[in-house]
């Protein structure tokens, strides 16, 4: 290789050197691009989220109370049932005929007292009766012959011992009368009526015994409702106090929804909550926090308050059992000076780090107020259209040159 074209590539290499060295302490020196925002008014709403379960305000448990196989069922799981509803049978072999019987016996018991309180056998009592009017009537003229066969006798036309057998006759009429008045009166006593009673009373409570049998045997709905649990199959056999169906009221429903312990303080009755199913995308149910909780418990990992809150489920979608997505709206304010969460910072106190003279930056102390998922309430330390980092990997300290690049 000749003598100039070594010099030439020598000179190429140093060039490119110096080029580099350049480039390198150029690009050293010029300030880092790092994100900023600005802070702005608008309206903030504090929400608390969380997740909650559906569960009915008002609901019962209906048991079965006696033994049996069930014959029907017929409701369907989420029918709406009225107070009293039959919603399902069991099987009562012979229990009709039971009651067929007991209901013969009570009315032949009814009617026999009703006989007896009347006086007695209804034949018996019409015979006596015959007999005591044609007895009455056989007195009232041998009464009559008397009177005629006395006055005769004043006049000597007919004998004392006429007058006196006629008066005789009288005398007997008298003795049958009374004899068949007492018989009439014999028919009935009090031991009787007693007893005829006491058969009465038995046969309507075993009427009535019978008939409660049967009750149990159809399973009623004890209030109005909708049934949200319904284990009872045709077929299956009962045990007395076995689960037929679960009844409850579901418009409005309540919501027990878990805050965690330290967001607790946020929450308060009468507070608006919005409430997302992801079984139905895109729609929302609304209502009010109804009660705070009573105590701390563990739920997993976590350590919650069990939130009572009551929402509007017109349609009835919301069943229960149901897990949802619960959001609590605690606070809103109206014009508040607001940064992004993402640049306030909390290393050496609560702070940003604020943009000043055009490209340095300065670390300022603030106090937060309200926050909703994306920005932060500043309530001192900033003011309108103040210029604040975001979230950077970049370490910064006071006095730091930046390239401010806002988003």
């Amino acid at each position: 290789m000749n003598k100039p074209l070594q010099r030439f590539l020598l000179i190429a290499l140093i060039v490119a050197a110096a080029a580099g060295i350049y480039w390198a302490v150029r690009r050293h020196s010029e300030p880092t691009p790092i994100p900023f925002a600005k802070a702005t008014r608008g309206s903030l709403s504090s929400v608390v989220s969380t997740n909650g379960k559906v569960e009915p305000i008002e609901y019962v448990e209906v048991h079965a109370d006696s033994a049996g196989l069930i014959q029907r069922v017929l409701v369907a799981n989420g029918a709406a049932v009225a107070k009293d509803q039959v919603l399902a049978e069991l099987s009562t072999p012979g229990l009709q005929d039971e009651i067929d019987a007991a209901t013969a016996r009570e009315a032949q018991a009814r009617a026999d007292l009703s006989t007896l309180e009347a006086g007695g056998n209804s034949e018996a009592i019409a015979e006596l009766d015959g007999n005591l009017r044609r007895l009455r009537a056989d007195r009232d003229a041998a009464a009559k012959n008397f009177e005629s066969l006395d006055r005769l006798v004043k006049k000597q036309a007919a004998t004392p011992y006429e007058a006196t057998q006629a008066q005789n006759a009288i005398h007997s009429l008298d003795v049958q009368i009374q004899a068949l008045e007492e018989r009439r009166r014999a028919l009935v006593g009090k031991g009787d009526l007693n007893a005829a009673e006491a058969r009465l009373n038995e046969a309507e409570a075993n009427l009535a015994l019978a008939k409660s049998r049967l009750t149990r045997a159809r399973i009623h709905a004890p209030i109005a409702g909708n049934i949200y649990d319904l284990p009872a199959r045709v077929g299956s056999y009962l045990n007395p106090g076995d689960l037929i169906a679960r009844i409850g009221k579901l418009d409005p429903v309540r919501v027990r929804v878990y805050v965690d312990e330290p967001e607790l303080g946020r929450v308060a009755p009468g507070q608006k909550v919005r409430i997302t199913w992801d079984g139905l995308a895109g729609r929302e149910w609304n209502g009010t926090v109804a009660s705070r909780p009573s105590e701390i418990i563990a739920l997993g990992s976590r350590q919650v308050g069990e939130v009572l809150c009551t929402i509007d489920n017109l349609n009835r979608e919301l069943a229960p059992g149901t897990n949802i997505n619960a959001f609590i709206l605690t606070q809103v304010v109206e014009n508040a000076l607001t940064v992004p969460k993402t640049a306030v910072r909390r290393d050496n106190g609560t702070g940003v780090f604020l943009l000043e003279s055009g490209n340095t930056v300065k670390w300022q102390p603030v106090t937060t107020g309200v926050a909703d998922a994306l920005r932060v309430e500043i309530k001192d330390g900033l003011k309108d259209g103040d210029a604040v980092v975001q979230s950077t990997d970049q370490p910064l300290k006071n006095g730091d040159l930046v390239t401010p690049v806002f988003r």
